[in-house]
């Protein structure tokens, strides 16, 4: 899971956000809410390269935070108002694309 809050104040900012927002849906993930996106991987292996890339494409300014949850830990997620994305499938079937 991937939180952030970045400056939006001048142009260059909002080209750094988009930028890095760009990025994040380009490498899979899905977003929960306006600043954080997540996406499941298979194996530690995976997070770890994947959170390498992460490092690697960070805003000059802001705050960007990592946050690694088992997919059990997801599933129990609480909606305590409003409902939970539409375009999520509610399964535990998984596409691995190699």
């Amino acid at each position: 899971m991937v939180l952030f809050d970045l400056p939006m104040q001048t142009d260059k900012d909002r080209r750094e956000y988009s930028r890095f927002r760009h990025f994040l849906l380009e490498n899979g993930f899905i977003m929960m809410q306006k600043s954080v996106y997540t996406k499941l991987v298979v194996n530690n292996v995976s997070s770890r390269a994947l959170k390498d890339r992460v490092r690697s494409h960070l805003p000059p300014e802001g705050l960007v935070e990592l946050l690694e949850i088992t997919e059990n830990q997801f599933g129990r997620i609480e909606y305590l108002v409003g409902e939970g994305q539409k375009t999520v499938l509610d399964t535990m079937d998984r596409l691995v694309e190699l």
